[in-house]
Protein backbone atom coordinates (compact mmCIF):
# COMPACT_ATOMS: atom_id res chain seq x y z
CA UNK A 1 0.00 0.00 0.00
CA UNK A 2 1.29 3.78 -0.80
CA UNK A 3 -0.39 6.89 0.31
CA UNK A 4 -0.69 7.92 -3.91
CA UNK A 5 -3.45 4.97 -3.40
CA UNK A 6 -7.39 5.72 -3.86
CA UNK A 7 -7.14 2.28 -1.23
CA UNK A 8 -5.12 4.41 1.60
CA UNK A 9 -6.73 8.10 1.00
CA UNK A 10 -10.33 7.21 1.00
CA UNK A 11 -10.14 3.77 3.85
CA UNK A 12 -7.35 3.44 5.39
CA UNK A 13 -6.10 6.34 6.30
CA UNK A 14 -9.79 7.32 7.38
CA UNK A 15 -10.44 4.34 9.28
CA UNK A 16 -6.56 4.80 10.87
CA UNK A 17 -7.95 8.85 12.36
CA UNK A 18 -10.86 7.73 13.74
CA UNK A 19 -9.75 4.65 15.70
CA UNK A 20 -6.85 6.92 16.83
CA UNK A 21 -8.75 10.14 17.97
CA UNK A 22 -11.63 7.93 19.25
CA UNK A 23 -9.41 6.04 22.00
CA UNK A 24 -8.02 7.15 25.02
CA UNK A 25 -4.55 8.51 24.77
CA UNK A 26 -2.81 5.84 26.84
CA UNK A 27 -4.08 3.30 23.89
CA UNK A 28 -3.03 5.84 21.16
CA UNK A 29 0.31 4.07 20.54
CA UNK A 30 -0.93 0.61 20.42
CA UNK A 31 -3.37 1.58 17.84
CA UNK A 32 -0.53 3.21 15.93
CA UNK A 33 1.33 -0.34 16.64
CA UNK A 34 -1.56 -2.25 15.24
CA UNK A 35 -2.41 -0.35 12.22
CA UNK A 36 0.75 0.17 11.35
CA UNK A 37 1.77 -4.04 10.84
CA UNK A 38 -1.76 -4.16 8.85
CA UNK A 39 -0.22 -1.21 6.04
CA UNK A 40 2.96 -3.25 6.24
CA UNK A 41 1.25 -6.64 5.93
CA UNK A 42 -1.11 -5.36 3.37
CA UNK A 43 1.24 -6.13 0.15
CA UNK A 44 3.60 -8.73 2.10
CA UNK A 45 1.87 -10.18 4.78
CA UNK A 46 4.65 -12.95 5.32
CA UNK A 47 7.43 -9.95 5.70
CA UNK A 48 5.80 -8.67 8.28
CA UNK A 49 7.86 -11.89 10.63
CA UNK A 50 11.12 -9.97 9.84
CA UNK A 51 10.04 -6.86 10.57
CA UNK A 52 8.38 -8.21 14.07
CA UNK A 53 11.79 -10.16 14.57
CA UNK A 54 13.96 -7.43 14.26
CA UNK A 55 11.78 -5.02 16.32
CA UNK A 56 11.54 -7.86 19.06
CA UNK A 57 15.71 -8.36 18.90
CA UNK A 58 16.67 -5.07 19.68
CA UNK A 59 14.03 -4.53 22.24
CA UNK A 60 15.62 -6.87 24.09
CA UNK A 61 18.99 -6.35 22.83
CA UNK A 62 18.38 -2.46 24.56
CA UNK A 63 16.87 -3.45 27.24
CA UNK A 64 20.39 -5.40 28.47
CA UNK A 65 22.49 -2.43 27.52
CA UNK A 66 20.33 -0.31 29.84
CA UNK A 67 21.18 -2.37 32.42
CA UNK A 68 23.46 -0.24 35.18
CA UNK A 69 26.05 -3.47 36.30
CA UNK A 70 26.89 -4.40 32.38
CA UNK A 71 30.65 -4.23 31.93
CA UNK A 72 32.34 -2.33 29.03
CA UNK A 73 32.82 -5.73 27.45
CA UNK A 74 29.54 -6.74 27.88
CA UNK A 75 27.93 -3.90 26.53
CA UNK A 76 29.87 -3.55 23.21
CA UNK A 77 29.11 -7.21 22.56
CA UNK A 78 25.81 -6.72 22.98
CA UNK A 79 25.48 -3.79 20.37
CA UNK A 80 27.94 -5.83 18.26
CA UNK A 81 25.58 -8.73 18.07
CA UNK A 82 22.34 -6.30 17.97
CA UNK A 83 24.35 -4.45 14.90
CA UNK A 84 25.24 -7.94 13.38
CA UNK A 85 21.59 -9.61 13.72
CA UNK A 86 20.18 -6.62 11.84
CA UNK A 87 23.18 -6.62 9.28
CA UNK A 88 22.67 -10.30 8.57
CA UNK A 89 18.95 -9.78 7.62
CA UNK A 90 19.71 -6.75 5.53
CA UNK A 91 22.10 -9.01 3.87
CA UNK A 92 20.32 -11.73 2.84
CA UNK A 93 17.24 -10.25 1.41
CA UNK A 94 19.16 -7.16 -0.13
CA UNK A 95 22.06 -8.56 -0.67
CA UNK A 96 22.55 -12.34 -0.99
CA UNK A 97 21.57 -12.31 -4.85
CA UNK A 98 24.13 -9.80 -5.78
CA UNK A 99 26.34 -11.79 -4.32
CA UNK A 100 25.76 -15.42 -5.71
CA UNK A 101 25.44 -13.74 -9.31
CA UNK A 102 28.73 -12.38 -8.92
CA UNK A 103 30.50 -15.64 -7.37
CA UNK A 104 28.83 -17.53 -10.38
CA UNK A 105 29.68 -14.90 -12.95
CA UNK A 106 33.37 -15.10 -11.57
CA UNK A 107 34.18 -18.68 -10.32
CA UNK A 108 31.84 -20.38 -12.76
CA UNK A 109 29.15 -22.00 -9.97
CA UNK A 110 25.51 -22.79 -10.36
CA UNK A 111 25.24 -21.83 -6.53
CA UNK A 112 21.10 -21.24 -6.87
CA UNK A 113 19.55 -17.82 -6.12
CA UNK A 114 17.25 -17.13 -2.87
CA UNK A 115 14.36 -16.28 -5.24
CA UNK A 116 12.81 -13.98 -2.53
CA UNK A 117 11.52 -10.70 -2.97
CA UNK A 118 12.90 -7.40 -1.30
CA UNK A 119 10.80 -6.61 1.75
CA UNK A 120 9.29 -3.09 1.74
CA UNK A 121 11.32 -0.54 3.10
CA UNK A 122 13.71 -3.06 4.93
CA UNK A 123 16.77 -0.80 4.61
CA UNK A 124 14.99 2.26 6.19
CA UNK A 125 13.73 0.55 9.31
CA UNK A 126 16.87 -1.39 9.73
CA UNK A 127 18.84 1.85 10.00
CA UNK A 128 16.43 3.07 12.51
CA UNK A 129 16.53 0.22 14.57
CA UNK A 130 20.17 0.13 14.49
CA UNK A 131 20.18 3.75 15.44
CA UNK A 132 18.01 2.99 18.65
CA UNK A 133 20.69 0.71 19.70
CA UNK A 134 23.70 2.62 19.10
CA UNK A 135 22.17 5.35 20.98
CA UNK A 136 21.39 3.40 23.95
CA UNK A 137 24.87 2.38 24.02
CA UNK A 138 26.17 5.64 24.02
CA UNK A 139 24.02 6.85 26.55
CA UNK A 140 22.14 8.97 24.54
CA UNK A 141 18.83 7.46 24.95
CA UNK A 142 17.31 5.65 27.21
CA UNK A 143 16.48 1.57 26.53
CA UNK A 144 12.39 1.72 25.68
CA UNK A 145 10.81 -0.36 28.14
CA UNK A 146 7.14 -0.27 26.76
CA UNK A 147 7.29 -3.21 23.69
CA UNK A 148 4.33 -0.98 22.02
CA UNK A 149 5.56 2.05 22.47
CA UNK A 150 9.10 0.82 20.88
CA UNK A 151 7.16 -1.04 18.42
CA UNK A 152 5.32 2.09 17.13
CA UNK A 153 9.08 3.92 16.77
CA UNK A 154 9.81 0.83 14.36
CA UNK A 155 6.82 0.56 12.56
CA UNK A 156 5.52 3.95 12.27
CA UNK A 157 3.70 3.70 9.08
CA UNK A 158 3.84 7.04 8.12
CA UNK A 159 7.60 6.71 7.64
CA UNK A 160 8.18 3.48 7.16
CA UNK A 161 8.63 2.63 3.67
CA UNK A 162 10.26 5.34 2.84
CA UNK A 163 11.30 7.74 5.68
CA UNK A 164 12.68 9.94 6.79
CA UNK A 165 15.25 7.66 8.70
CA UNK A 166 13.95 9.25 11.76
CA UNK A 167 16.51 8.28 15.12
CA UNK A 168 15.35 7.57 18.01
CA UNK A 169 16.99 10.33 20.61
CA UNK A 170 14.65 12.91 18.28
CA UNK A 171 11.38 10.80 18.64
CA UNK A 172 11.85 9.25 22.22
CA UNK A 173 9.89 12.13 23.85
CA UNK A 174 7.22 12.40 21.37
CA UNK A 175 6.22 8.37 21.84
CA UNK A 176 5.31 9.69 25.43
CA UNK A 177 4.77 13.43 25.67
CA UNK A 178 2.92 14.40 22.27
CA UNK A 179 -0.03 17.07 21.96
CA UNK A 180 -1.78 16.56 18.73
CA UNK A 181 -3.79 19.78 18.31
CA UNK A 182 -5.86 21.21 15.62
CA UNK A 183 -3.34 23.43 14.03
CA UNK A 184 -0.74 20.62 13.76
CA UNK A 185 -3.33 18.57 12.52
CA UNK A 186 -4.14 21.31 9.90
CA UNK A 187 -0.91 21.72 8.77
CA UNK A 188 -0.37 18.04 8.16
CA UNK A 189 -3.03 17.95 5.83
CA UNK A 190 -1.45 21.04 4.13
CA UNK A 191 1.90 19.08 4.14
CA UNK A 192 0.26 15.75 2.74
CA UNK A 193 -1.70 17.52 0.22
CA UNK A 194 1.42 19.24 -0.95
CA UNK A 195 3.21 15.82 -1.37
CA UNK A 196 0.47 13.78 -2.88
CA UNK A 197 0.20 16.62 -5.82
CA UNK A 198 4.35 16.64 -5.89
CA UNK A 199 3.86 12.80 -6.07
CA UNK A 200 0.91 12.46 -8.52
CA UNK A 201 0.46 15.55 -10.59
CA UNK A 202 4.38 16.50 -11.34
CA UNK A 203 6.28 13.41 -10.54
CA UNK A 204 3.52 10.65 -12.14
CA UNK A 205 3.69 12.73 -15.24
CA UNK A 206 7.01 13.63 -16.00
CA UNK A 207 8.23 9.52 -15.66
CA UNK A 208 6.05 9.07 -18.40
CA UNK A 209 8.44 11.65 -20.64
CA UNK A 210 11.36 9.51 -18.88
CA UNK A 211 9.93 6.31 -19.69
CA UNK A 212 9.55 6.77 -23.53
CA UNK A 213 13.03 8.04 -24.06
CA UNK A 214 14.42 5.41 -21.65
CA UNK A 215 13.16 2.93 -23.77
CA UNK A 216 13.63 4.00 -27.11
CA UNK A 217 17.12 3.18 -28.75
CA UNK A 218 19.83 4.50 -27.20
CA UNK A 219 22.54 3.87 -29.86
CA UNK A 220 20.50 6.33 -31.89
CA UNK A 221 19.55 8.66 -29.84
CA UNK A 222 19.88 12.14 -30.35
CA UNK A 223 22.06 14.54 -27.97
CA UNK A 224 19.45 16.51 -26.87
CA UNK A 225 17.07 13.79 -26.64
CA UNK A 226 19.46 12.18 -23.92
CA UNK A 227 19.54 15.42 -21.96
CA UNK A 228 15.71 15.79 -22.12
CA UNK A 229 15.35 12.04 -20.75
CA UNK A 230 18.18 12.96 -17.44
CA UNK A 231 16.06 16.08 -16.55
CA UNK A 232 12.87 14.46 -16.68
CA UNK A 233 14.38 11.55 -14.74
CA UNK A 234 16.09 14.12 -12.39
CA UNK A 235 12.83 15.60 -11.87
CA UNK A 236 10.42 12.50 -11.35
CA UNK A 237 12.77 11.08 -8.65
CA UNK A 238 12.98 14.61 -6.71
CA UNK A 239 9.41 15.01 -7.08
CA UNK A 240 8.35 11.35 -6.11
CA UNK A 241 10.83 10.73 -2.87
CA UNK A 242 10.44 14.48 -1.53
CA UNK A 243 6.57 14.49 -2.21
CA UNK A 244 6.44 10.93 -0.40
CA UNK A 245 8.59 12.94 2.49
CA UNK A 246 5.91 15.76 2.56
CA UNK A 247 3.15 13.39 2.98
CA UNK A 248 5.54 11.15 5.31
CA UNK A 249 6.06 14.72 7.95
CA UNK A 250 2.33 15.35 7.21
CA UNK A 251 0.94 12.24 8.27
CA UNK A 252 3.28 12.85 11.31
CA UNK A 253 2.04 15.95 12.50
CA UNK A 254 -1.32 14.68 12.19
CA UNK A 255 -0.91 12.01 14.77
CA UNK A 256 1.27 14.64 17.20
CA UNK A 257 4.83 13.84 15.45
CA UNK A 258 7.16 16.43 13.98
CA UNK A 259 10.08 14.60 11.84
CA UNK A 260 12.98 16.48 10.44
CA UNK A 261 13.14 17.47 6.94
CA UNK A 262 14.56 15.53 4.67
CA UNK A 263 14.96 17.62 1.14
CA UNK A 264 15.59 21.06 1.35
CA UNK A 265 15.32 22.89 -2.83
CA UNK A 266 18.75 20.47 -3.62
CA UNK A 267 18.26 21.61 -7.37
CA UNK A 268 19.64 24.97 -6.37
CA UNK A 269 22.85 23.18 -5.41
CA UNK A 270 25.94 25.41 -6.09
CA UNK A 271 28.32 22.29 -5.64
CA UNK A 272 27.97 18.66 -4.97
CA UNK A 273 28.79 19.29 -0.86
CA UNK A 274 25.89 21.92 -1.15
CA UNK A 275 23.29 18.90 -3.04
CA UNK A 276 24.10 16.49 -0.62
CA UNK A 277 23.39 19.04 2.23
CA UNK A 278 19.60 19.30 0.85
CA UNK A 279 19.32 15.36 -0.58
CA UNK A 280 18.00 12.93 1.48
CA UNK A 281 19.14 14.87 4.66
CA UNK A 282 18.27 11.97 7.32
CA UNK A 283 20.59 8.99 5.32
CA UNK A 284 23.06 11.43 4.62
CA UNK A 285 22.64 12.35 8.58
CA UNK A 286 22.72 8.60 9.51
CA UNK A 287 26.11 8.15 7.58
CA UNK A 288 27.68 11.13 9.15
CA UNK A 289 26.42 9.92 12.93
CA UNK A 290 26.97 6.12 12.84
CA UNK A 291 29.44 5.57 9.91
CA UNK A 292 31.74 8.57 9.47
CA UNK A 293 32.16 9.55 12.55
CA UNK A 294 32.95 6.67 14.50
CA UNK A 295 35.69 5.46 11.63
CA UNK A 296 37.30 8.84 12.44
CA UNK A 297 35.98 11.24 10.64
CA UNK A 298 38.61 13.89 9.63
CA UNK A 299 40.56 13.53 12.96
CA UNK A 300 43.28 11.18 11.82
CA UNK A 301 45.12 12.55 8.58
CA UNK A 302 44.10 13.08 4.80
CA UNK A 303 44.46 9.39 3.97
CA UNK A 304 41.96 8.08 6.53
CA UNK A 305 39.88 10.69 6.40
CA UNK A 306 39.75 10.13 2.18
CA UNK A 307 39.17 6.42 3.21
CA UNK A 308 36.23 6.91 5.46
CA UNK A 309 34.74 9.43 2.29
CA UNK A 310 35.08 6.46 0.11
CA UNK A 311 33.98 3.90 2.46
CA UNK A 312 30.83 5.93 3.59
CA UNK A 313 29.96 6.60 -0.35
CA UNK A 314 30.66 3.35 -1.07
CA UNK A 315 27.85 2.14 1.61
CA UNK A 316 25.67 4.98 0.50
CA UNK A 317 25.46 3.46 -2.85
CA UNK A 318 24.75 -0.10 -1.95
CA UNK A 319 22.02 1.44 0.69
CA UNK A 320 20.22 2.30 -2.38
CA UNK A 321 20.01 -0.98 -4.09
CA UNK A 322 22.10 -4.59 -4.60
CA UNK A 323 23.77 -3.58 -8.16
CA UNK A 324 27.08 -2.59 -9.70
CA UNK A 325 25.52 0.89 -11.09
CA UNK A 326 24.80 1.41 -7.11
CA UNK A 327 28.23 1.13 -6.15
CA UNK A 328 29.66 3.55 -8.75
CA UNK A 329 26.99 5.98 -8.28
CA UNK A 330 28.33 6.20 -4.79
CA UNK A 331 32.03 6.25 -5.38
CA UNK A 332 30.86 8.90 -8.05
CA UNK A 333 29.50 10.88 -5.69
CA UNK A 334 32.57 10.31 -2.99
CA UNK A 335 35.12 11.49 -5.49
CA UNK A 336 33.78 14.59 -6.26
CA UNK A 337 33.55 15.10 -2.64
CA UNK A 338 36.86 14.69 -1.52
CA UNK A 339 37.92 16.85 -5.14
CA UNK A 340 35.59 19.52 -3.87
CA UNK A 341 36.74 19.31 0.36
CA UNK A 342 39.83 19.89 -0.41
CA UNK A 343 40.77 22.29 -3.94
CA UNK A 344 37.04 21.84 -5.46
CA UNK A 345 35.31 24.93 -3.02
CA UNK A 346 37.77 27.19 -3.14
CA UNK A 347 37.92 27.21 -6.68
CA UNK A 348 34.17 27.23 -7.41
CA UNK A 349 34.27 30.10 -4.77
CA UNK A 350 36.05 32.74 -7.27
CA UNK A 351 33.27 31.68 -9.70
CA UNK A 352 30.00 33.44 -10.53
CA UNK A 353 26.73 31.68 -8.78
CA UNK A 354 25.68 30.93 -11.88
CA UNK A 355 28.63 28.90 -13.06
CA UNK A 356 28.78 27.24 -9.80
CA UNK A 357 24.80 26.07 -10.23
CA UNK A 358 24.97 25.04 -13.90
CA UNK A 359 28.74 22.83 -12.41
CA UNK A 360 26.36 21.20 -9.63
CA UNK A 361 23.44 20.47 -12.11
CA UNK A 362 25.24 18.61 -15.04
CA UNK A 363 27.39 16.76 -12.70
CA UNK A 364 24.03 15.72 -10.64
CA UNK A 365 22.45 14.61 -13.97
CA UNK A 366 25.85 12.53 -15.00
CA UNK A 367 25.19 10.91 -11.53
CA UNK A 368 21.43 10.03 -12.46
CA UNK A 369 22.62 8.23 -15.39
CA UNK A 370 24.20 6.01 -13.39
CA UNK A 371 21.65 5.66 -10.85
CA UNK A 372 19.15 5.38 -13.30
CA UNK A 373 20.62 2.41 -15.74
CA UNK A 374 21.36 -0.94 -13.40
CA UNK A 375 22.43 -2.36 -16.81
CA UNK A 376 26.03 -1.14 -17.60
CA UNK A 377 26.20 -1.03 -21.29
CA UNK A 378 22.89 0.78 -21.31
CA UNK A 379 24.55 3.33 -18.78
CA UNK A 380 27.62 3.66 -21.57
CA UNK A 381 26.10 4.40 -24.20
CA UNK A 382 23.41 6.84 -22.68
CA UNK A 383 26.52 8.71 -21.05
CA UNK A 384 27.70 8.57 -24.85
CA UNK A 385 24.24 10.22 -26.15
CA UNK A 386 24.65 12.67 -23.61
CA UNK A 387 28.64 13.88 -24.96
CA UNK A 388 27.68 13.43 -28.74
CA UNK A 389 29.58 10.20 -29.29
CA UNK A 390 27.11 8.06 -30.95
CA UNK A 391 27.69 10.08 -34.14
CA UNK A 392 23.79 11.06 -34.17
CA UNK A 393 22.47 14.13 -34.71
CA UNK A 394 21.94 16.86 -32.29
CA UNK A 395 17.99 16.36 -32.40
CA UNK A 396 15.53 15.19 -34.63
CA UNK A 397 12.31 15.18 -35.19
CA UNK A 398 11.17 12.96 -31.80
CA UNK A 399 13.30 15.10 -29.60
CA UNK A 400 11.52 18.61 -30.81
CA UNK A 401 7.95 16.65 -30.62
CA UNK A 402 8.91 15.62 -26.66
CA UNK A 403 10.16 19.04 -25.70
CA UNK A 404 7.12 20.52 -27.27
CA UNK A 405 4.43 18.61 -25.88
CA UNK A 406 6.31 18.44 -22.12
CA UNK A 407 7.44 22.21 -22.21
CA UNK A 408 4.65 23.50 -19.67
CA UNK A 409 5.10 20.62 -17.81
CA UNK A 410 8.46 21.04 -17.26
CA UNK A 411 8.77 25.03 -16.69
CA UNK A 412 5.99 24.20 -13.45
CA UNK A 413 8.74 21.61 -12.29
CA UNK A 414 11.36 23.68 -12.77
CA UNK A 415 9.15 26.57 -10.74
CA UNK A 416 8.45 23.99 -8.08
CA UNK A 417 11.78 23.22 -7.79
CA UNK A 418 12.94 26.80 -6.55
CA UNK A 419 13.02 27.98 -3.20
CA UNK A 420 9.95 30.33 -1.97
CA UNK A 421 9.79 33.74 -0.52
CA UNK A 422 9.14 32.58 3.20
CA UNK A 423 5.45 34.04 4.25
CA UNK A 424 4.10 34.00 8.13
CA UNK A 425 2.01 30.66 8.34
CA UNK A 426 -1.17 31.73 10.63
CA UNK A 427 -3.13 29.21 11.92
CA UNK A 428 -6.66 30.27 10.75
CA UNK A 429 -6.26 29.99 6.73
CA UNK A 430 -8.28 32.03 4.13
CA UNK A 431 -10.83 31.28 1.65
CA UNK A 432 -8.33 31.04 -1.00
CA UNK A 433 -5.54 29.01 0.04
CA UNK A 434 -8.38 26.17 2.03
CA UNK A 435 -9.67 26.34 -2.18
CA UNK A 436 -6.32 26.01 -3.74
CA UNK A 437 -5.34 22.89 -1.59
CA UNK A 438 -9.09 21.18 -1.88
CA UNK A 439 -8.56 21.93 -5.85
CA UNK A 440 -5.28 20.41 -5.43
CA UNK A 441 -6.47 17.45 -3.68
CA UNK A 442 -9.21 17.00 -5.82
CA UNK A 443 -7.28 17.12 -9.31
CA UNK A 444 -4.71 14.70 -7.39
CA UNK A 445 -7.27 12.27 -6.94
CA UNK A 446 -8.72 12.93 -10.68
CA UNK A 447 -5.56 11.25 -11.94
CA UNK A 448 -5.19 8.31 -9.43
CA UNK A 449 -8.49 7.28 -10.77
CA UNK A 450 -7.52 6.82 -14.28
CA UNK A 451 -3.90 6.25 -12.90
CA UNK A 452 -2.18 3.44 -15.08
CA UNK A 453 1.38 4.79 -14.59
CA UNK A 454 1.96 5.29 -10.52
CA UNK A 455 5.26 3.87 -9.72
CA UNK A 456 7.22 4.94 -6.32
CA UNK A 457 10.90 4.66 -7.39
CA UNK A 458 12.35 4.62 -3.43
CA UNK A 459 9.69 1.98 -2.76
CA UNK A 460 12.82 -0.79 -3.88
CA UNK A 461 15.08 0.53 -1.31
Amino acid sequence: MVFSSLLFLFFFLPVVLILYYCSPRRMRNCILFLTSLVFYAWGEPVYIIIMLFSTVADYFFGLQLDKPKKTPFQRKLIVTLSLIVNLLVLFYFKYANFLIENINAFLGTTIPMTDLPLPIGISFYTFQSMSYIIDVYRGEARAQRNWIDFGTYISLFPQLVAGPIVRYNTIAEQLHHRKENSKMFAQGVRRFIIGLAKKVLLANNIGMLWDTISSSNINSMPMLMAWLGIIAFAFQIYFDFSGYSDMAIGLGLMFGFRFNENFNKPYVAQSITDFWRRWHISLGTWFREYVYIPLGGNRQGLMKQIRNILIVWMLTGLWHGASWNFLLWGLYFGVILIFEKWWGLKLLGALPRWVRHVYALVLILFGWVLFAFEDLSSMIEYLKAMVGFNHQSLWDSTTIYLLYTNAVLLIILLIASLPKKHKVVTEQMTFGQVAWYGFLYVLSISYLVDATFNPFLYFRF
